[in-house]
């Protein structure tokens, strides 16, 4: 075997090896490059896609949060309606609670019944001045507080109809009286320039509640005189809101 011919195996026995030798390289390199290369994308896309997907799962967190806050099975819905309805009527109640007990602290004692002729005695007093009035006393002679009529409806003699009330003395309330305590009405008989007509003397009076009972009130000695200037007021708890003084 000559020089050239071992010269010439051994190179191409060399270039085998290199060749070997870059080819692992390269296949080294390959896996190399297909580890790093896949997880580069990788990080790149979750750099890119995280705000997609933290608004999706962001959305997605709030859907099935609100889903149950709102329904919780269309319990927690309910039960969050109901802790604000149960809220409001709470505010309700206690508003409720602070309206009964406020009409508890106005008065707890039981409403005044109406006052009957059983318990109650009037008296009628003649005046000078005011000239031709009259003045009705209603004393509670019962045991328990009563309420006198608006007004009394005053009968004189055989009169059918009662005289007309001055409106001008209308209270803001009934007059309740209690045990031993009074009520006053004035009573103008006739005018005082003789401008009335149809006037009559009598010593006879009665007066109606409105329970259908009626007190008969002895009149001064030697009656009275009434024409159509009869006018009585309301029941008062004055004398002088009575007469109109």
């Amino acid at each position: 075997m000559s020089a050239r011919t071992t010269r010439v195996r051994l190179f191409a026995a060399a270039t085998a090896v290199l060749a070997s030798l870059a080819l692992t390289a390269c296949e080294g390199g390959s896996d190399t490059d297909a580890e790093s290369g896949p997880a580069a994308p990788a990080t790149v896309t979750d750099r890119s896609t995280p705000p997609a997907d933290s608004s999706a799962s962001t959305g997605g967190d709030k859907a099935p949060s609100g889903a149950t806050g709102s329904g919780t099975d269309s319990h927690g819905s309910a039960g969050s309606g109901g802790k604000g309805a149960s809220s409001a009527p709470a505010d309700g109640g206690e508003a409720g609670t602070g309206a009964q007990g406020g009409a508890g602290g106005e008065d707890d004692s039981p409403v005044p019944g109406e006052c009957s002729a059983s318990d109650v005695r009037i008296t009628a007093q003649k005046l000078s001045r005011p000239l031709n009035h009259l003045l009705l006393t209603a004393t509670n002679t019962g045991s328990e507080t009563c309420v006198l009529p608006p007004y009394p409806a005053a009968r004189f003699g055989e009169a059918q109809s009662v005289p007309p009330v001055a409106e001008s003395t209308k209270p803001q309330a009934l007059t309740g009286v209690a045990p031993g305590e009074s009520g006053y009405a004035g009573v103008v008989l006739s005018s005082g320039d003789g401008s009335g007509e149809n006037g009559y003397e009598t010593t006879t009076l009665t007066i109606p509640f409105e329970d259908g009972s009626i007190a008969r009130v002895a009149l001064p000695a030697g009656g009275v005189y009434v024409d159509t200037a009869l006018t009585v007021t309301y029941w008062q708890t004055g004398v002088d809101a009575a007469l109109g003084l």
